[in-house]
């Protein structure tokens, strides 16, 4: 078992832009032929599983090879239901997400059944125009009663702290934090293997495919929105030797950033490093933006060789 790179999977959305193929430098053809919002690039959602993309086992599903090779990829922490615990993406909102909440694992097996997963993420914005927003967690002071009156009168936004992204702003989002991307934004984002999201607020939208506003979800968003948390800032990480800057540690996921002109990682877990900025090769694999590589447990280290400096994103599994 080597490094692993899979097939970036195209998900169509409204807001969608068309910067997503030309930052991955591959065609993400979608079935419906629109706006490219989303790039799986590491999945093992029912229905949208990660595909190898190269190597001896190019073809095969991300779910097939950790029923194979559990030890392998995990060493002593495979999961225990043998399902891959994150999904990871890329975002290009040409225009705004909706206003949305997403619930916690207790919420998620309520409203959806035993195996399912809440939605605890975290992003990394990569671009982002002078007047893009990011909206996260409520302003201080907002209470699910404001909230109610907000949204009837159509003055949502209103209740959310936002603040203007910078490329390199980290947001941490726990489940139940309300949110929204505002227009114009490009960005990395982790999460667990979710895609339960409850929509608050769509801008007073329609829908060109139906023309029709998009369905809102406020009786289960509002029962998992938590009004208690305030608003949410950008993370201050802490850095470490070798240019490593560590940014997340909860229970789902862990998330640094190493910026590099050429290092060797000691590996000794699963891992995802996911390629922010720069060229280079990894373990002589060769890399750039968008790249995203799966380091099995049993690789014991990565060499990195950068072309131009490289900020690698990584991505570990949390610990319960």
């Amino acid at each position: 078992m080597d490094l692993l790179t899979f097939e970036p999977i195209a998900k169509s959305m409204l807001w969608g832009g068309a910067r997503l193929p030309d930052f991955l430098g591959v065609p993400l053809p979608t079935p419906e032929g629109g706006p490219v919002g989303e790039a799986w690039v590491l999945s093992d959602v029912e229905g949208s599983q990660s595909r190898v993309a190269a190597g001896p086992h190019r073809g095969r599903t991300f779910r097939e090879l950790i029923a194979e090779f559990p030890r392998e990829l995990f060493g002593d922490a495979a999961p225990a239901d043998g399902k891959f615990p994150l999904l990871l993406k890329f975002i290009d909102a040409r225009q705004e997400l909706s206003v949305q909440v997403h619930p916690d694992d207790g919420a998620a097996v309520a409203h959806k059944g035993p195996g399912h997963r809440g939605k605890t993420e975290a992003w990394v914005v990569l671009e982002a125009a002078p007047d893009s927003r990011i909206y996260a967690g409520f302003r201080p002071g907002v209470t699910a009663a404001d909230f109610h009156a907000a949204m009837a009168a159509g003055t949502t936004p209103d209740t959310l702290h936002s603040f203007i992204p910078r490329p390199g702003d980290v947001v941490f989002l726990e489940a139940g934090t309300v949110h929204a991307i505002g227009a114009n934004v490009l960005l990395f984002e982790v999460q667990q293997t979710s895609d339960i999201t409850y929509r608050l607020y769509d801008w007073n939208r329609t829908d060109a495919k139906t023309g029709r506003p998009r369905e809102l979800h406020v009786g289960r968003g509002l029962a998992c929105a938590n009004f208690a948390a305030g608003p949410c800032h950008p993370v201050t990480g802490t850095p470490s030797p070798g240019g490593r800057e560590s940014l997340i540690d909860c229970e789902h996921f862990t998330l640094s950033r190493t910026v590099t002109s050429g290092a060797t990682l000691a590996n000794a877990a699963c891992r995802v490093l996911v390629v922010a900025a720069g060229r280079g090769t990894l373990n002589g694999l060769a890399v750039g933006p968008g790249a995203t590589v799966l380091v099995p447990a049993c690789v014991g280290e990565v060499v990195i060789v950068a072309d131009e400096t490289l900020t690698l994103l990584d991505c570990g599994l949390g610990t319960p």
